[in-house]
Order: structure tokens, then C-alpha cells, then sequence
């Protein structure tokens, strides 16, 4: 197939209406951590057993269309033997895969990161590929401070982005493009702002030197919201006109979908945020949509327990809460259908 109509039939399938994106790449010491708060054992046995669970639960591509995977998981199969990409494929949910190798400080920059893994990337993705993924992740991070993030900070990130979005277009694989800029800290929404359309605007410029087709990406972009320690939480209609306001001014409208990370919201506020900016801005030029983690997949944990008896309670909070998610998507998701 064309690499260019390949990457197009990859972004049909995953920006849909009503949709979004499971995020179930969470590595080992951070699935571990998560597993330690229900008092269950992370092995490769459990991670797979309650990976199996999400990926088998009746319904879910009614409301997720794509579901990001960890290295372990793409080469991982279903009781049955079915390799898991396979019983998400089989459900016209498309696999991918986390192609970074976590975060390093960024030299003569304090307080910045950089993330790391671009040596053998395009190999890599090549063999991920014959596993089933069709779009790869990448996570840069970005903290708020007085002085963060720096000049050298933004270019640096930026450009780790654009490296590893040109290599997978071209191995035929989409991007998600994931700047995430961290919640951490007592700043305002402003500040949150400010940072924001910064990262934003450097994220687009390296992608746009290192041409990057924006039409076959996907950006996983943080929420504007003060910080989690500021005194005055924002309202989901103060972070929908925040938002929509930075992203207006520096994300092109040639990107087909924002899938936005929750980034340390509940589940309900990451809903209820996602819900306020499809009721408030309908005709936004992207399909606004969520990429979530811990916001999807914490009601499920705390049904599973580690206990294969819960399988069918683990399933149907997953379900519930993309359901809602779903909802969101339309901007018709109300506080009452929390309670249903």
C-alpha cells in the first residue's frame, strides 16, 4: 500500500466520532504502583491477565477506537492464544504501541527532561509493526515552574518530537504526539496557559522543519488547568474556554484530532472537562477527544482486585466509563449519568 494511503486508513480508523483512545502502555515499575494500591501482584502473568480483561470487554469499540500498548503487552495473547493486537483488530479497535524509553534530565537546563529512545527507532517500529501496531506514541514532559520550562527546554523537547513523528510517517505508522506539561505545582491557569501555547507553538514549528504530514497525526496534549496544588480549582467551563482559546491560536487545523491526556484529573473531572469543550465549541476544527490512562482505567482496577471472579465487574466499569467518555465526545455528558 502507498505509505501516504496507509497513514490515511490508520487516521479513519482511529479519530471517529464518539471515540477515543484507551491508554493501556503504562510501564512496568508504573502498572506495578497501580497494582500495588488494590493489593495485587504485578507479574507478567497478571499484567496480561488484566490487560486481557480491558481488551475482551463486550462494546468497548462502540467507544474507543484505538488503545496504545507496552512493549510486553503487543507480543502478549488472550487465554485463548489469540495475540491481544489480533483481539483488538478483531474489533476494529486499532493497536499501538509506546515507542519512548523514558525521561533523563536535560543537561544545562535544571528542572527540565528530555525523553529518551530515538537510536534504532525506525528498526523497531518495524518489527512492531508485524505485530499488529499501526500507530506509535511518544511522551515528552514538560514541568511549570518560575523558570521552567526554559528556552533550551522547549527547542529540545520540540525537536525529540518532531525526530521521532518524521521516522515513524515514514515506516507507515501515525504519531501520536504527546507534549504533556504537567499538572504538579500551585500555578494558575494562566501560567498554564502561557506554557501551553509555548510548547505548542515549538512542538509545531520542529514538526513543520522536519516536514511531518500534520493531516496523519495525533496530538496528546495536557488540558489548560491550574495547577493540582492552587488554592481556586478551575470550573470545566473555565478549562474549555482556556484551552480552546491556546489551541485556536497555535494548532493547526490541518491536524485531524486532539486526543487530550488527563493527566492527574479524577476520572470524572477529565470527563466533565472534555465534555465542556464539546458543548461550548461544537465547531472546533479538530475532533476533540481523550486519550485517557488512569482516568479510564481506574474504576476497572478498583473492580478487578487482582481477582479473576471480578473479571465480568472489571469489564463493565471500563465499558461505563468509556461510555461516559463517549458522551463527552458529543458534549451531552451530564453529572446525573455519573450516578446511573
Amino acid at each position: 500500500m502507498d505509505p501516504a494511503a496507509e497513514l490515511e486508513a490508520v487516521i479513519e480508523d482511529m479519530v471517529q466520532p464518539g471515540k477515543g483512545i484507551l491508554a493501556a502502555d503504562e510501564s512496568a515499575p508504573t502498572i506495578a504502583k497501580r497494582f500495588a494500591a488494590i493489593d495485587a501482584e504485578s507479574t507478567q502473568e497478571s499484567r496480561r491477565s488484566y490487560r486481557s480483561l480491558l481488551f475482551t470487554t463486550p462494546g468497548l469499540a462502540e467507544f474507543v477506537s484505538g488503545v496504545i500498548l507496552f512493549e510486553e503487552t503487543l507480543a502478549q495473547s488472550a487465554d485463548d492464544g489469540t495475540p491481544l493486537p489480533v483481539i483488538l483488530a478483531n474489533q476494529g479497535i486499532v493497536p499501538g504501541i509506546k515507542v519512548d524509553k523514558g525521561l533523563a534530565p536535560l543537561a544545562n537546563a535544571p528542572g527540565d527532561k528530555i525523553t529518551r529512545g530515538l537510536d534504532g527507532l525506525a528498526e523497531r517500529l518495524q518489527h512492531y509493526k508485524t505485530l499488529g501496531a499501526r500507530f506509535a506514541k511518544w511522551r515528552e514532559v514538560y514541568p511549570i515552574s518560575d523558570h521552567n520550562p526554559t528556552a533550551l527546554g522547549l527547542e529540545a523537547n520540540a525537536e525529540m518530537l518532531a525526530r521521532y513523528a518524521a521516522v515513524c510517517q515514514a515506516e507507515g505508522l501515525v504519531p501520536i504526539v504527546e507534549p504533556e506539561v504537567l499538572i504538579d505545582g500551585d500555578h494558575t491557569i494562566g501560567r498554564s496557559a502561557e506554557v501551553i501555547e509555548a510548547v505548542l507553538r515549538s512542538v509545531f514549528h520542529a514538526l513543520y522543519r522536519h516536514q511531518v504530514i500534520l493531516e496523519f497525526i495525533v496530538l496528546k496534549p495536557s488540558m489548560v488547568t491550574p495547577g493540582k496544588d492552587h488554592p481556586s480549582p478551575a470550573s470545566p467551563e473555565q478549562v474549555a474556554e482556556a484551552t480552546l482559546k491556546v489551541f485556536r491560536r497555535s494548532v493547526p487545523a490541518a491536524v485531524p484530532g486532539i486526543n487530550f491526556l488527563s493527566g492527574g484529573q479524577t476520572p470524572e473531572e477529565a470527563t466533565a472537562n472534555l465534555n465542556a469543550m464539546n458543548a461550548r465549541y461544537p465547531d472546533a476544527p479538530w475532533e476533540l477527544s481523550f486519550s485517557f490512562g488512569r482516568a479510564l482505567q481506574e474504576p476497572a482496577l478498583k473492580a478487578w482486585q487482582g481477582n479473576p471472579a471480578n473479571a465480568a465487574a472489571t469489564q463493565q466499569a471500563l465499558y461505563r466509563r468509556a461510555r461516559l467518555n463517549g458522551a463527552a465526545r458529543y458534549g451531552t455528558w451530564t453529572t446525573a449519568m455519573e450516578n446511573e
